[in-house]
Formats: structure tokens, C-alpha cells, sequence
């Protein structure tokens, strides 16, 4: 099952992230995607700030990762550039989830067949106006599953039917 909502500038594609990580848990992974600027940076943003994050969260575009510490480390991805799903492993996804913290990865949809079988994806694209944005989010496997009405509540604001 999928959900759609909708923002009207970055910061209520902020708050709409803040909600999202009010439920997550250590060991998720949320995946992202979407065109050049429709916001994955800034969706990382928020979730990191209501994670506790106090650092500036920046895209790890040329870095491929980032980690930032909260109350769960967030490690920050960006798959963007890697040329074959064999660089995940190069990566350490598998280790980096063993910590305990949580993983978003932009451009996650590239290697969505590479992931493990619970993650949450979210996609955004442009609205309307310059500043809107649409988001579709698909819950992945059980873990997600068993959170899928917390989620749908703590969107209840963005909602559209």
C-alpha cells in the first residue's frame, strides 16, 4: 500500500520528515527518490533535526556517506553516482545497519533490489507552484507494514486522498 501528501515549500517538507521519524526504529532504512532538487536533501533534513541532529545535514553526493549522531546515528547516502550495486557493499550497508542507527539513501530506488527487505520509500516530485512538492511513501516489507497506520496518522496533515 502507498500514501500521497502533499507540501507547499521546504519547510513543510521538513516537518512532513519530522514526522516520519517520530516512528522510526534502529536498523530502518528509508529510501528516496526523486529528480535533482524535489527535495531529498531537505527531507533528510528534517528527519535528522527531529532526530536530534545538530550538525547542518548536507547531500553526501561526492562523500557517497554521511553520519551525523542523534538520538539514533543517521547514516546519510547518496547512491547517485555509483556506477554498479556492487559499490553498496564497498559501502557496508549491511554493517552500518548493525549499528544500531538509521539509514536514508538518496536515490534509493537505484538499488532498491540490493537492499534489505524492510524499508520505507518515499518519492518525491514537483508540484503545482515552484514550491510544492508531492510525495508518494510505500511501506517495504513487515517492519514498515506494522507501522503503516502510525505513519498514514502522523501524515494525516500532508494527506491527500
Amino acid at each position: 500500500m502507498s500514501m500521497r501528501a502533499r507540501t507547499d515549500g521546504v519547510d513543510a517538507t521538513r516537518a512532513l520528515a519530522a514526522a516520519v521519524a517520530g516512528l522510526v526504529a534502529p536498523g530502518d532504512v528509508l529510501l528516496l527518490a526523486g529528480e535533482l532538487g524535489a527535495g531529498k536533501t531537505a527531507f533528510t533534513q528534517g528527519f535528522g533535526t527531529a532526530l536530534g541532529v545538530d550538525e547542518q545535514i548536507t547531500s553526501p553526493t561526492f562523500t557517497l556517506a554521511r553520519h551525523y549522531e542523534g538520538r539514533l546515528t543517521l547514516h546519510h547516502l547518496d547512491v547517485y553516482r555509483l556506477e554498479r550495486l556492487s559499490e553498496m557493499q564497498d559501502i557496508g550497508v549491511a554493517e552500518l545497519l548493525d549499528t544500531g542507527g538509521v539509514m536514508v539513501i538518496e536515490w534509493g530506488d537505484a538499488i532498491a533490489t540490493s537492499m534489505p527487505a524492510d524499508y520505507l520509500e518515499i518519492r518525491l516530485t514537483y508540484g503545482d507552484a515552484d514550491d510544492d512538492r508531492e510525495l508518494e511513501l510505500r511501506c517495504v516489507g513487515s517492519r514498515w507494514a506494522a507501522r503503516e497506520r502510525a505513519l498514514a496518522e502522523s501524515l494525516a496533515t500532508w494527506a491527500v486522498a
